[in-house]
């Protein structure tokens, strides 16, 4: 049976509907407005108080039939805002989107997997912060807790943008218990002697020149894929990073340029990745000309296709080969995990040489601002992570102790 608690005017009126399911009906600026609220009548009460009060404070939000699943696709769309895909940027032209495509990507997978099943279907200015706590509550007993921290991360941005969008008076992920983010993996640095293990186990490989180029310049698998020629001066000894490679289920395979200004940038590389270089362009020039290594010829008078790529893709049975094709960078990580496994680094990842040239450079005492310059790194993310990367930094530090303990002390 519906109860009916009439309030005085301007009070505003409250209606029972069904079991824990209640009608508000109020008055905010002359006009009348009805609202549906599911919980206790206190709770039901307390959200009239709040939409009464919203109104006495110019913060009011017209209630909308819009879900939350509904939101998170026009949410998503908003970062996007992204015209036909091109295979290259233009020179000097910046992308339109708030993140890029892999970003965004990866925010569709965390709202659509873990947060839509959930709470899509509730509307979205009738979520509350208990039900967020719930929704981390089942999370973390199926993901890690850095994936449940990034689905926080995610819905937070989401119910803000809900907020400057004028759909939402506050934001319900604010007043709810933010999930412990755990201790991230700041992956493996290996030393110069299991380096030099590893790259001389992929002397026979295709990817040889990919993996020396990253383990030596500490370039990101990205970047190092969409290198070309015109980016390598061999005179100077440089190369230059002004653009990636990055790969989306819907737009495939595409370049980019950096996030970051620092991720433009000119690095210095030694004479030996030089000479590897100079041969590999060497071969590539022999392919134009149509002659097998080894036959003599002057290089100097081929020409290469402009923009050719580094390391483009090889081409497959009955393709033609392509100079601009690049490879698909999930194949590379692929075959990389593979053939590292095989020489005795399983798990090892590609990104890890990255990391692997940071650390080393560190340990060898090269100023961090340098090593973050190279890398296109902020130079305070990078301290953070090779504290928890490094031993030999401690151990440096206790032999400093060590020796000035002795000298203090006696020994």
């Amino acid at each position: 049976m519906n109860s009916t608690k009439r309030r005085t005017y301007g009070d505003g009126s409250l209606v029972q509907r069904g079991e824990n399911s209640w009608r508000l009906r109020y008055r905010v600026g002359g006009k009348r407005f009805s609202a549906t609220v599911h919980g206790t009548r206190k709770e039901a009460l307390a959200e009239l108080r709040r939409l009464l009060r919203s109104g006495d404070t110019g913060e009011h939000v017209a209630p909308a039939k819009i879900t939350l699943a509904e939101w998170i696709e026009r949410w998503l769309a908003l970062l996007d805002r992204q015209p036909a895909a091109e295979a290259e940027p233009q020179a000097g032209a910046r992308r339109r989107g708030l993140v890029n495509r892999k970003t965004l990507e990866r925010y569709g997978q965390l709202m659509r997997l873990h947060v839509v099943p959930t709470l899509g279907a509730r509307l979205l200015q009738a979520i509350r912060p208990d039900e967020i706590d719930r929704l981390y509550c089942k999370l973390e007993t199926k993901l890690a807790p850095r994936t449940v921290h990034h689905v926080h991360t995610q819905l937070g941005a989401c119910f803000k943008a809900a907020v400057r969008k004028g759909l939402l008076a506050t934001n319900p992920v604010a007043r709810a218990e933010a999930p412990s983010p755990g201790d991230s993996d700041h992956g493996t640095a290996l030393d110069a002697e299991q380096l030099e293990k590893l790259i001389d186990g992929f002397r026979a490989s295709v990817l040889y020149p990919i993996i020396c180029v990253a383990a030596f310049t500490g370039a990101r698998r990205g970047e190092v894929l969409a290198l070309r020629w015109s980016d390598f001066d061999p005179d100077a000894m440089t190369l230059r990073i002004v653009r990636s490679v990055e790969q989306t289920r819907s737009h495939g395979i595409a370049f980019k340029e950096p996030k970051t200004a620092r991720g433009r940038r000119t690095i210095t590389i030694d004479e030996n990745l030089v000479a590897l270089l100079r041969r590999e362009r060497d071969h590539h020039l022999r392919i134009v000309a149509g002659v097998p290594d080894g036959a003599t010829v002057d290089l100097s008078l081929v020409p290469l296709p402009e923009d050719a790529l580094m390391f483009p893709n090889p081409p497959t049975k009955g393709e033609s080969f392509s100079f601009r094709r690049p490879r698909a960078p999930d194949a590379v990580t692929q075959e990389f995990t593979r053939k590292a496994a095989a020489l005795g680094f399983p798990g090892l990842r590609l990104h890890d040489l990255r990391g692997t040239h940071e650390t080393m450079l560190l340990d060898a005492g090269v100023p961090v601002h340098v090593v973050a310059a190279r890398c296109g790194h902020d130079p305070a993310v990078l301290l953070r992570i090779y504290a928890k990367r490094t031993r030999k930094a401690d151990t440096s530090a206790a032999a400093v102790i060590a020796a000035l303990s002795r000298t203090t002390l006696g020994s």
